[in-house]
């Protein structure tokens, strides 16, 4: 079915700003007595939001360690931030075309939509939300209502969401909506559970190209 809406996650779907937060995650270990992540483990372990991974990391000082991490970050995110390959073509297709589009990101909502108006691309959103502007963040449906609200489009079939990982199927899986994979590497066998996604791209002009000729 073509859809009406699709929903996008923001960190390695749409931008690549692992460098970034890979630097300012580190400094906040150190700074909080733990040893530095690798690359690798932090784009394996890095997918809930702050409210919902630092307590885990860093118990009561969560706050704290949240306050340092963004010092560090928003120091650096910007000369960091590269679009994925084709996500800048992708979104003026698909706006033209006249699909709803959204973000919806564990990444925090100030960073993001500066980000997005950084690129100049916050005018082909209908709405950009990040972590804690909706009661709850990604996985719950919470944050997809929120990136919704005002378009007289409700969740289900005529709704994509795209990311990369696993969080952002479960997101789709949650809000009843179609969960659409966007990465080179196919889904293996029982990877996603029972979230597992309905398309899947190995880029962001598949993606376009598919969902404009449906």
């Amino acid at each position: 079915m073509r859809p009406e809406a699709i929903l996008f996650d923001w960190d390695n779907t749409l931008v690549d700003s692992w460098p970034a937060i890979h630097e300012a995650l580190n400094a906040t270990l150190v700074a909080f007595g733990h040893a530095p992540w690798t690359f690798d483990e932090t784009c394996d372990r890095v997918r809930k939001s702050m409210r919902d991974s630092f307590p885990a990391l860093f118990g009561d000082a969560w706050r704290d360690a949240g306050e340092t991490f963004y010092r560090h970050f928003d120091a650096i995110h910007l000369d960091a931030l590269a679009p994925r390959p084709g996500a800048g073509r992708m979104l003026e297709e698909l706006s033209d075309a006249g699909f709803y589009l959204g973000v919806v990101s564990n990444k925090k909502g100030d960073i993001l939509r500066t980000e997005a108006a950084h690129l100049g691309w916050n005018r082909h959103f209908a709405r950009i939300v990040g972590a804690s502007d909706a009661a709850r963040d990604k996985p719950a449906p919470d944050p997809v209502d929120m990136a919704l609200f005002g378009s007289g489009i409700e969740r289900g079939d005529k709704v994509w969401f795209a990311g990369d990982t696993d969080i952002d199927l479960a997101c789709a899986a949650n809000s009843g909506c179609v969960g659409v994979l966007v990465r080179k590497t196919p889904p293996a066998g029982a990877e996603f559970g029972t979230s597992r996604p309905a398309w899947h791209f190995t880029d962001c002009l598949t993606l376009s190209n598919t969902a404009r000729n449906l």
